[in-house]
């Protein structure tokens, strides 16, 4: 299904190519839907992702409490992306995460390619690129970092990078913090289906078995952007995804069948709901289809961290608490192993369609 590995992007952005060659050039029915990402960012016409202020999320005052909550919860079932603000991280871990993430991709790349991962043999994590889908041969303009970073230890600190020397104090002191926010986002949830507050929780592995999984995109500067996607248009599998970025646009989100461009929102925390809540909810939660622009004028650097059951131990299939006769169950019962492959043959399919369409 894979074939040899593609250049990084950051070395054929830098290499002073005009045109970006054809294994990145999107379909001309996706070329329609790209402009210039700064135009469209600026565009306040339409709706807008929300933004979600979470100062009251835990208030003493129950009605204070309870319309912080309702917010969070309408902007889950109507979007199922938000801008969190107040989220109790402070500016200060953030930026701290953000600076050595941008210098670990400063360093040359055959200082990168030393924590270089080997998709092929399932060394999933480290330093890469997308690899080409034989039925497509598509790529992504982007290179990344990916790596777990929670529970403590399910780590593998031989992948970690050494340089900059704070970048594994922050980022695990980060991770620790974003589970807990994930915590207070899982019971607001919850209670938001008329479930108990740690119903959602524990469907997806509790404490012990939620795996949180870092992944640093770096889109380079692209000469052709009008023609790429630093990411395709995908939904997240995850539970729950939590996105910092450098405040350089790119996300995009399909909603009421327009692509939107999301607002640089300052020391906020962009946080999806995933197709693994949106199964358990049976689809009252929404998994909103996004995508990644890129641009010719600034790098754009984006760290995402994807909160995931267990592969294997837990069977994802709507609640019977939220289904019904009058709503029946919208998914059919899976592990989340099996939904990541459901996932991949229907896109392996997709791409052979439309690379090889029927006569």
């Amino acid at each position: 299904m894979v074939t040899s590995v593609a250049p990084r992007v950051e070395s054929l952005a830098s290499s002073g190519i005009q045109a970006i060659p054809k294994e990145y050039v999107r379909p001309q029915e996706e070329l329609n839907s790209i402009g210039n990402v700064f135009e469209e960012e600026k565009n306040n016409v339409g709706p807008q992702v929300p933004t979600i202020d979470l100062k009251n999320i835990e208030s003493p005052d129950e009605a204070v409490r309870e319309k912080c909550r309702e917010e969070l919860k309408k902007a889950a079932m109507e979007w199922g992306v938000m801008h969190l603000v107040n989220h109790g991280i402070s500016d200060d871990l953030l930026e701290r995460v953000k600076k050595a993430g941008k210098i670990f991709f400063d360093l040359p790349i055959v200082e990168k390619e030393k924590y270089a991962n080997e998709q092929v043999s399932g060394q999933i994590q480290g330093y890469g690129s997308k690899l080409a889908n034989n039925a497509s041969g598509q790529l992504e303009w982007e290179d990344y970092f990916f790596h777990l970073v929670y529970p403590e230890e399910k780590r593998d600190m031989s992948i970690w990078p050494k340089t900059p020397s704070d970048y594994i104090e922050a980022t695990e002191e980060y991770a620790k913090q974003l589970r807990v926010l994930a915590t207070k986002v899982f019971s607001v949830l919850s209670l938001g289906l008329g479930l108990e507050e740690g119903r959602l929780e524990k469907e997806v592995g509790g404490l012990e078995e939620l795996l949180l999984q870092m992944k640093i995109n770096y889109y380079p500067i692209c000469p052709q952007p009008e023609l790429a996607l630093g990411v395709e248009a995908h939904t997240d599998i995850s539970a729950l995804t939590f996105i910092l970025h450098n405040m350089v646009p790119g996300l995009q989100l399909f909603y009421q069948g327009k692509w939107v461009t999301a607002k640089c929102v300052p020391n906020s925390i962009i946080m999806h709901i995933g197709d693994t809540i949106e199964i358990l909810s049976n689809g009252k939660y929404k998994s909103i289809l996004h995508r990644g622009l890129v641009n010719k004028e600034k790098v754009r650097i984006s760290w995402a961290v994807f909160c995931e059951p267990p592969k294997e131990k837990i069977i994802l299939k709507p609640l019977p608490e939220v289904v019904s006769e009058a709503e029946p169950p919208l998914y059919p019962p899976r592990t989340f192993a099996q939904h990541i492959q459901h996932k991949l043959f229907r896109k392996t399919q997709d791409a052979a369609l439309s690379a090889f369409p029927p006569k």
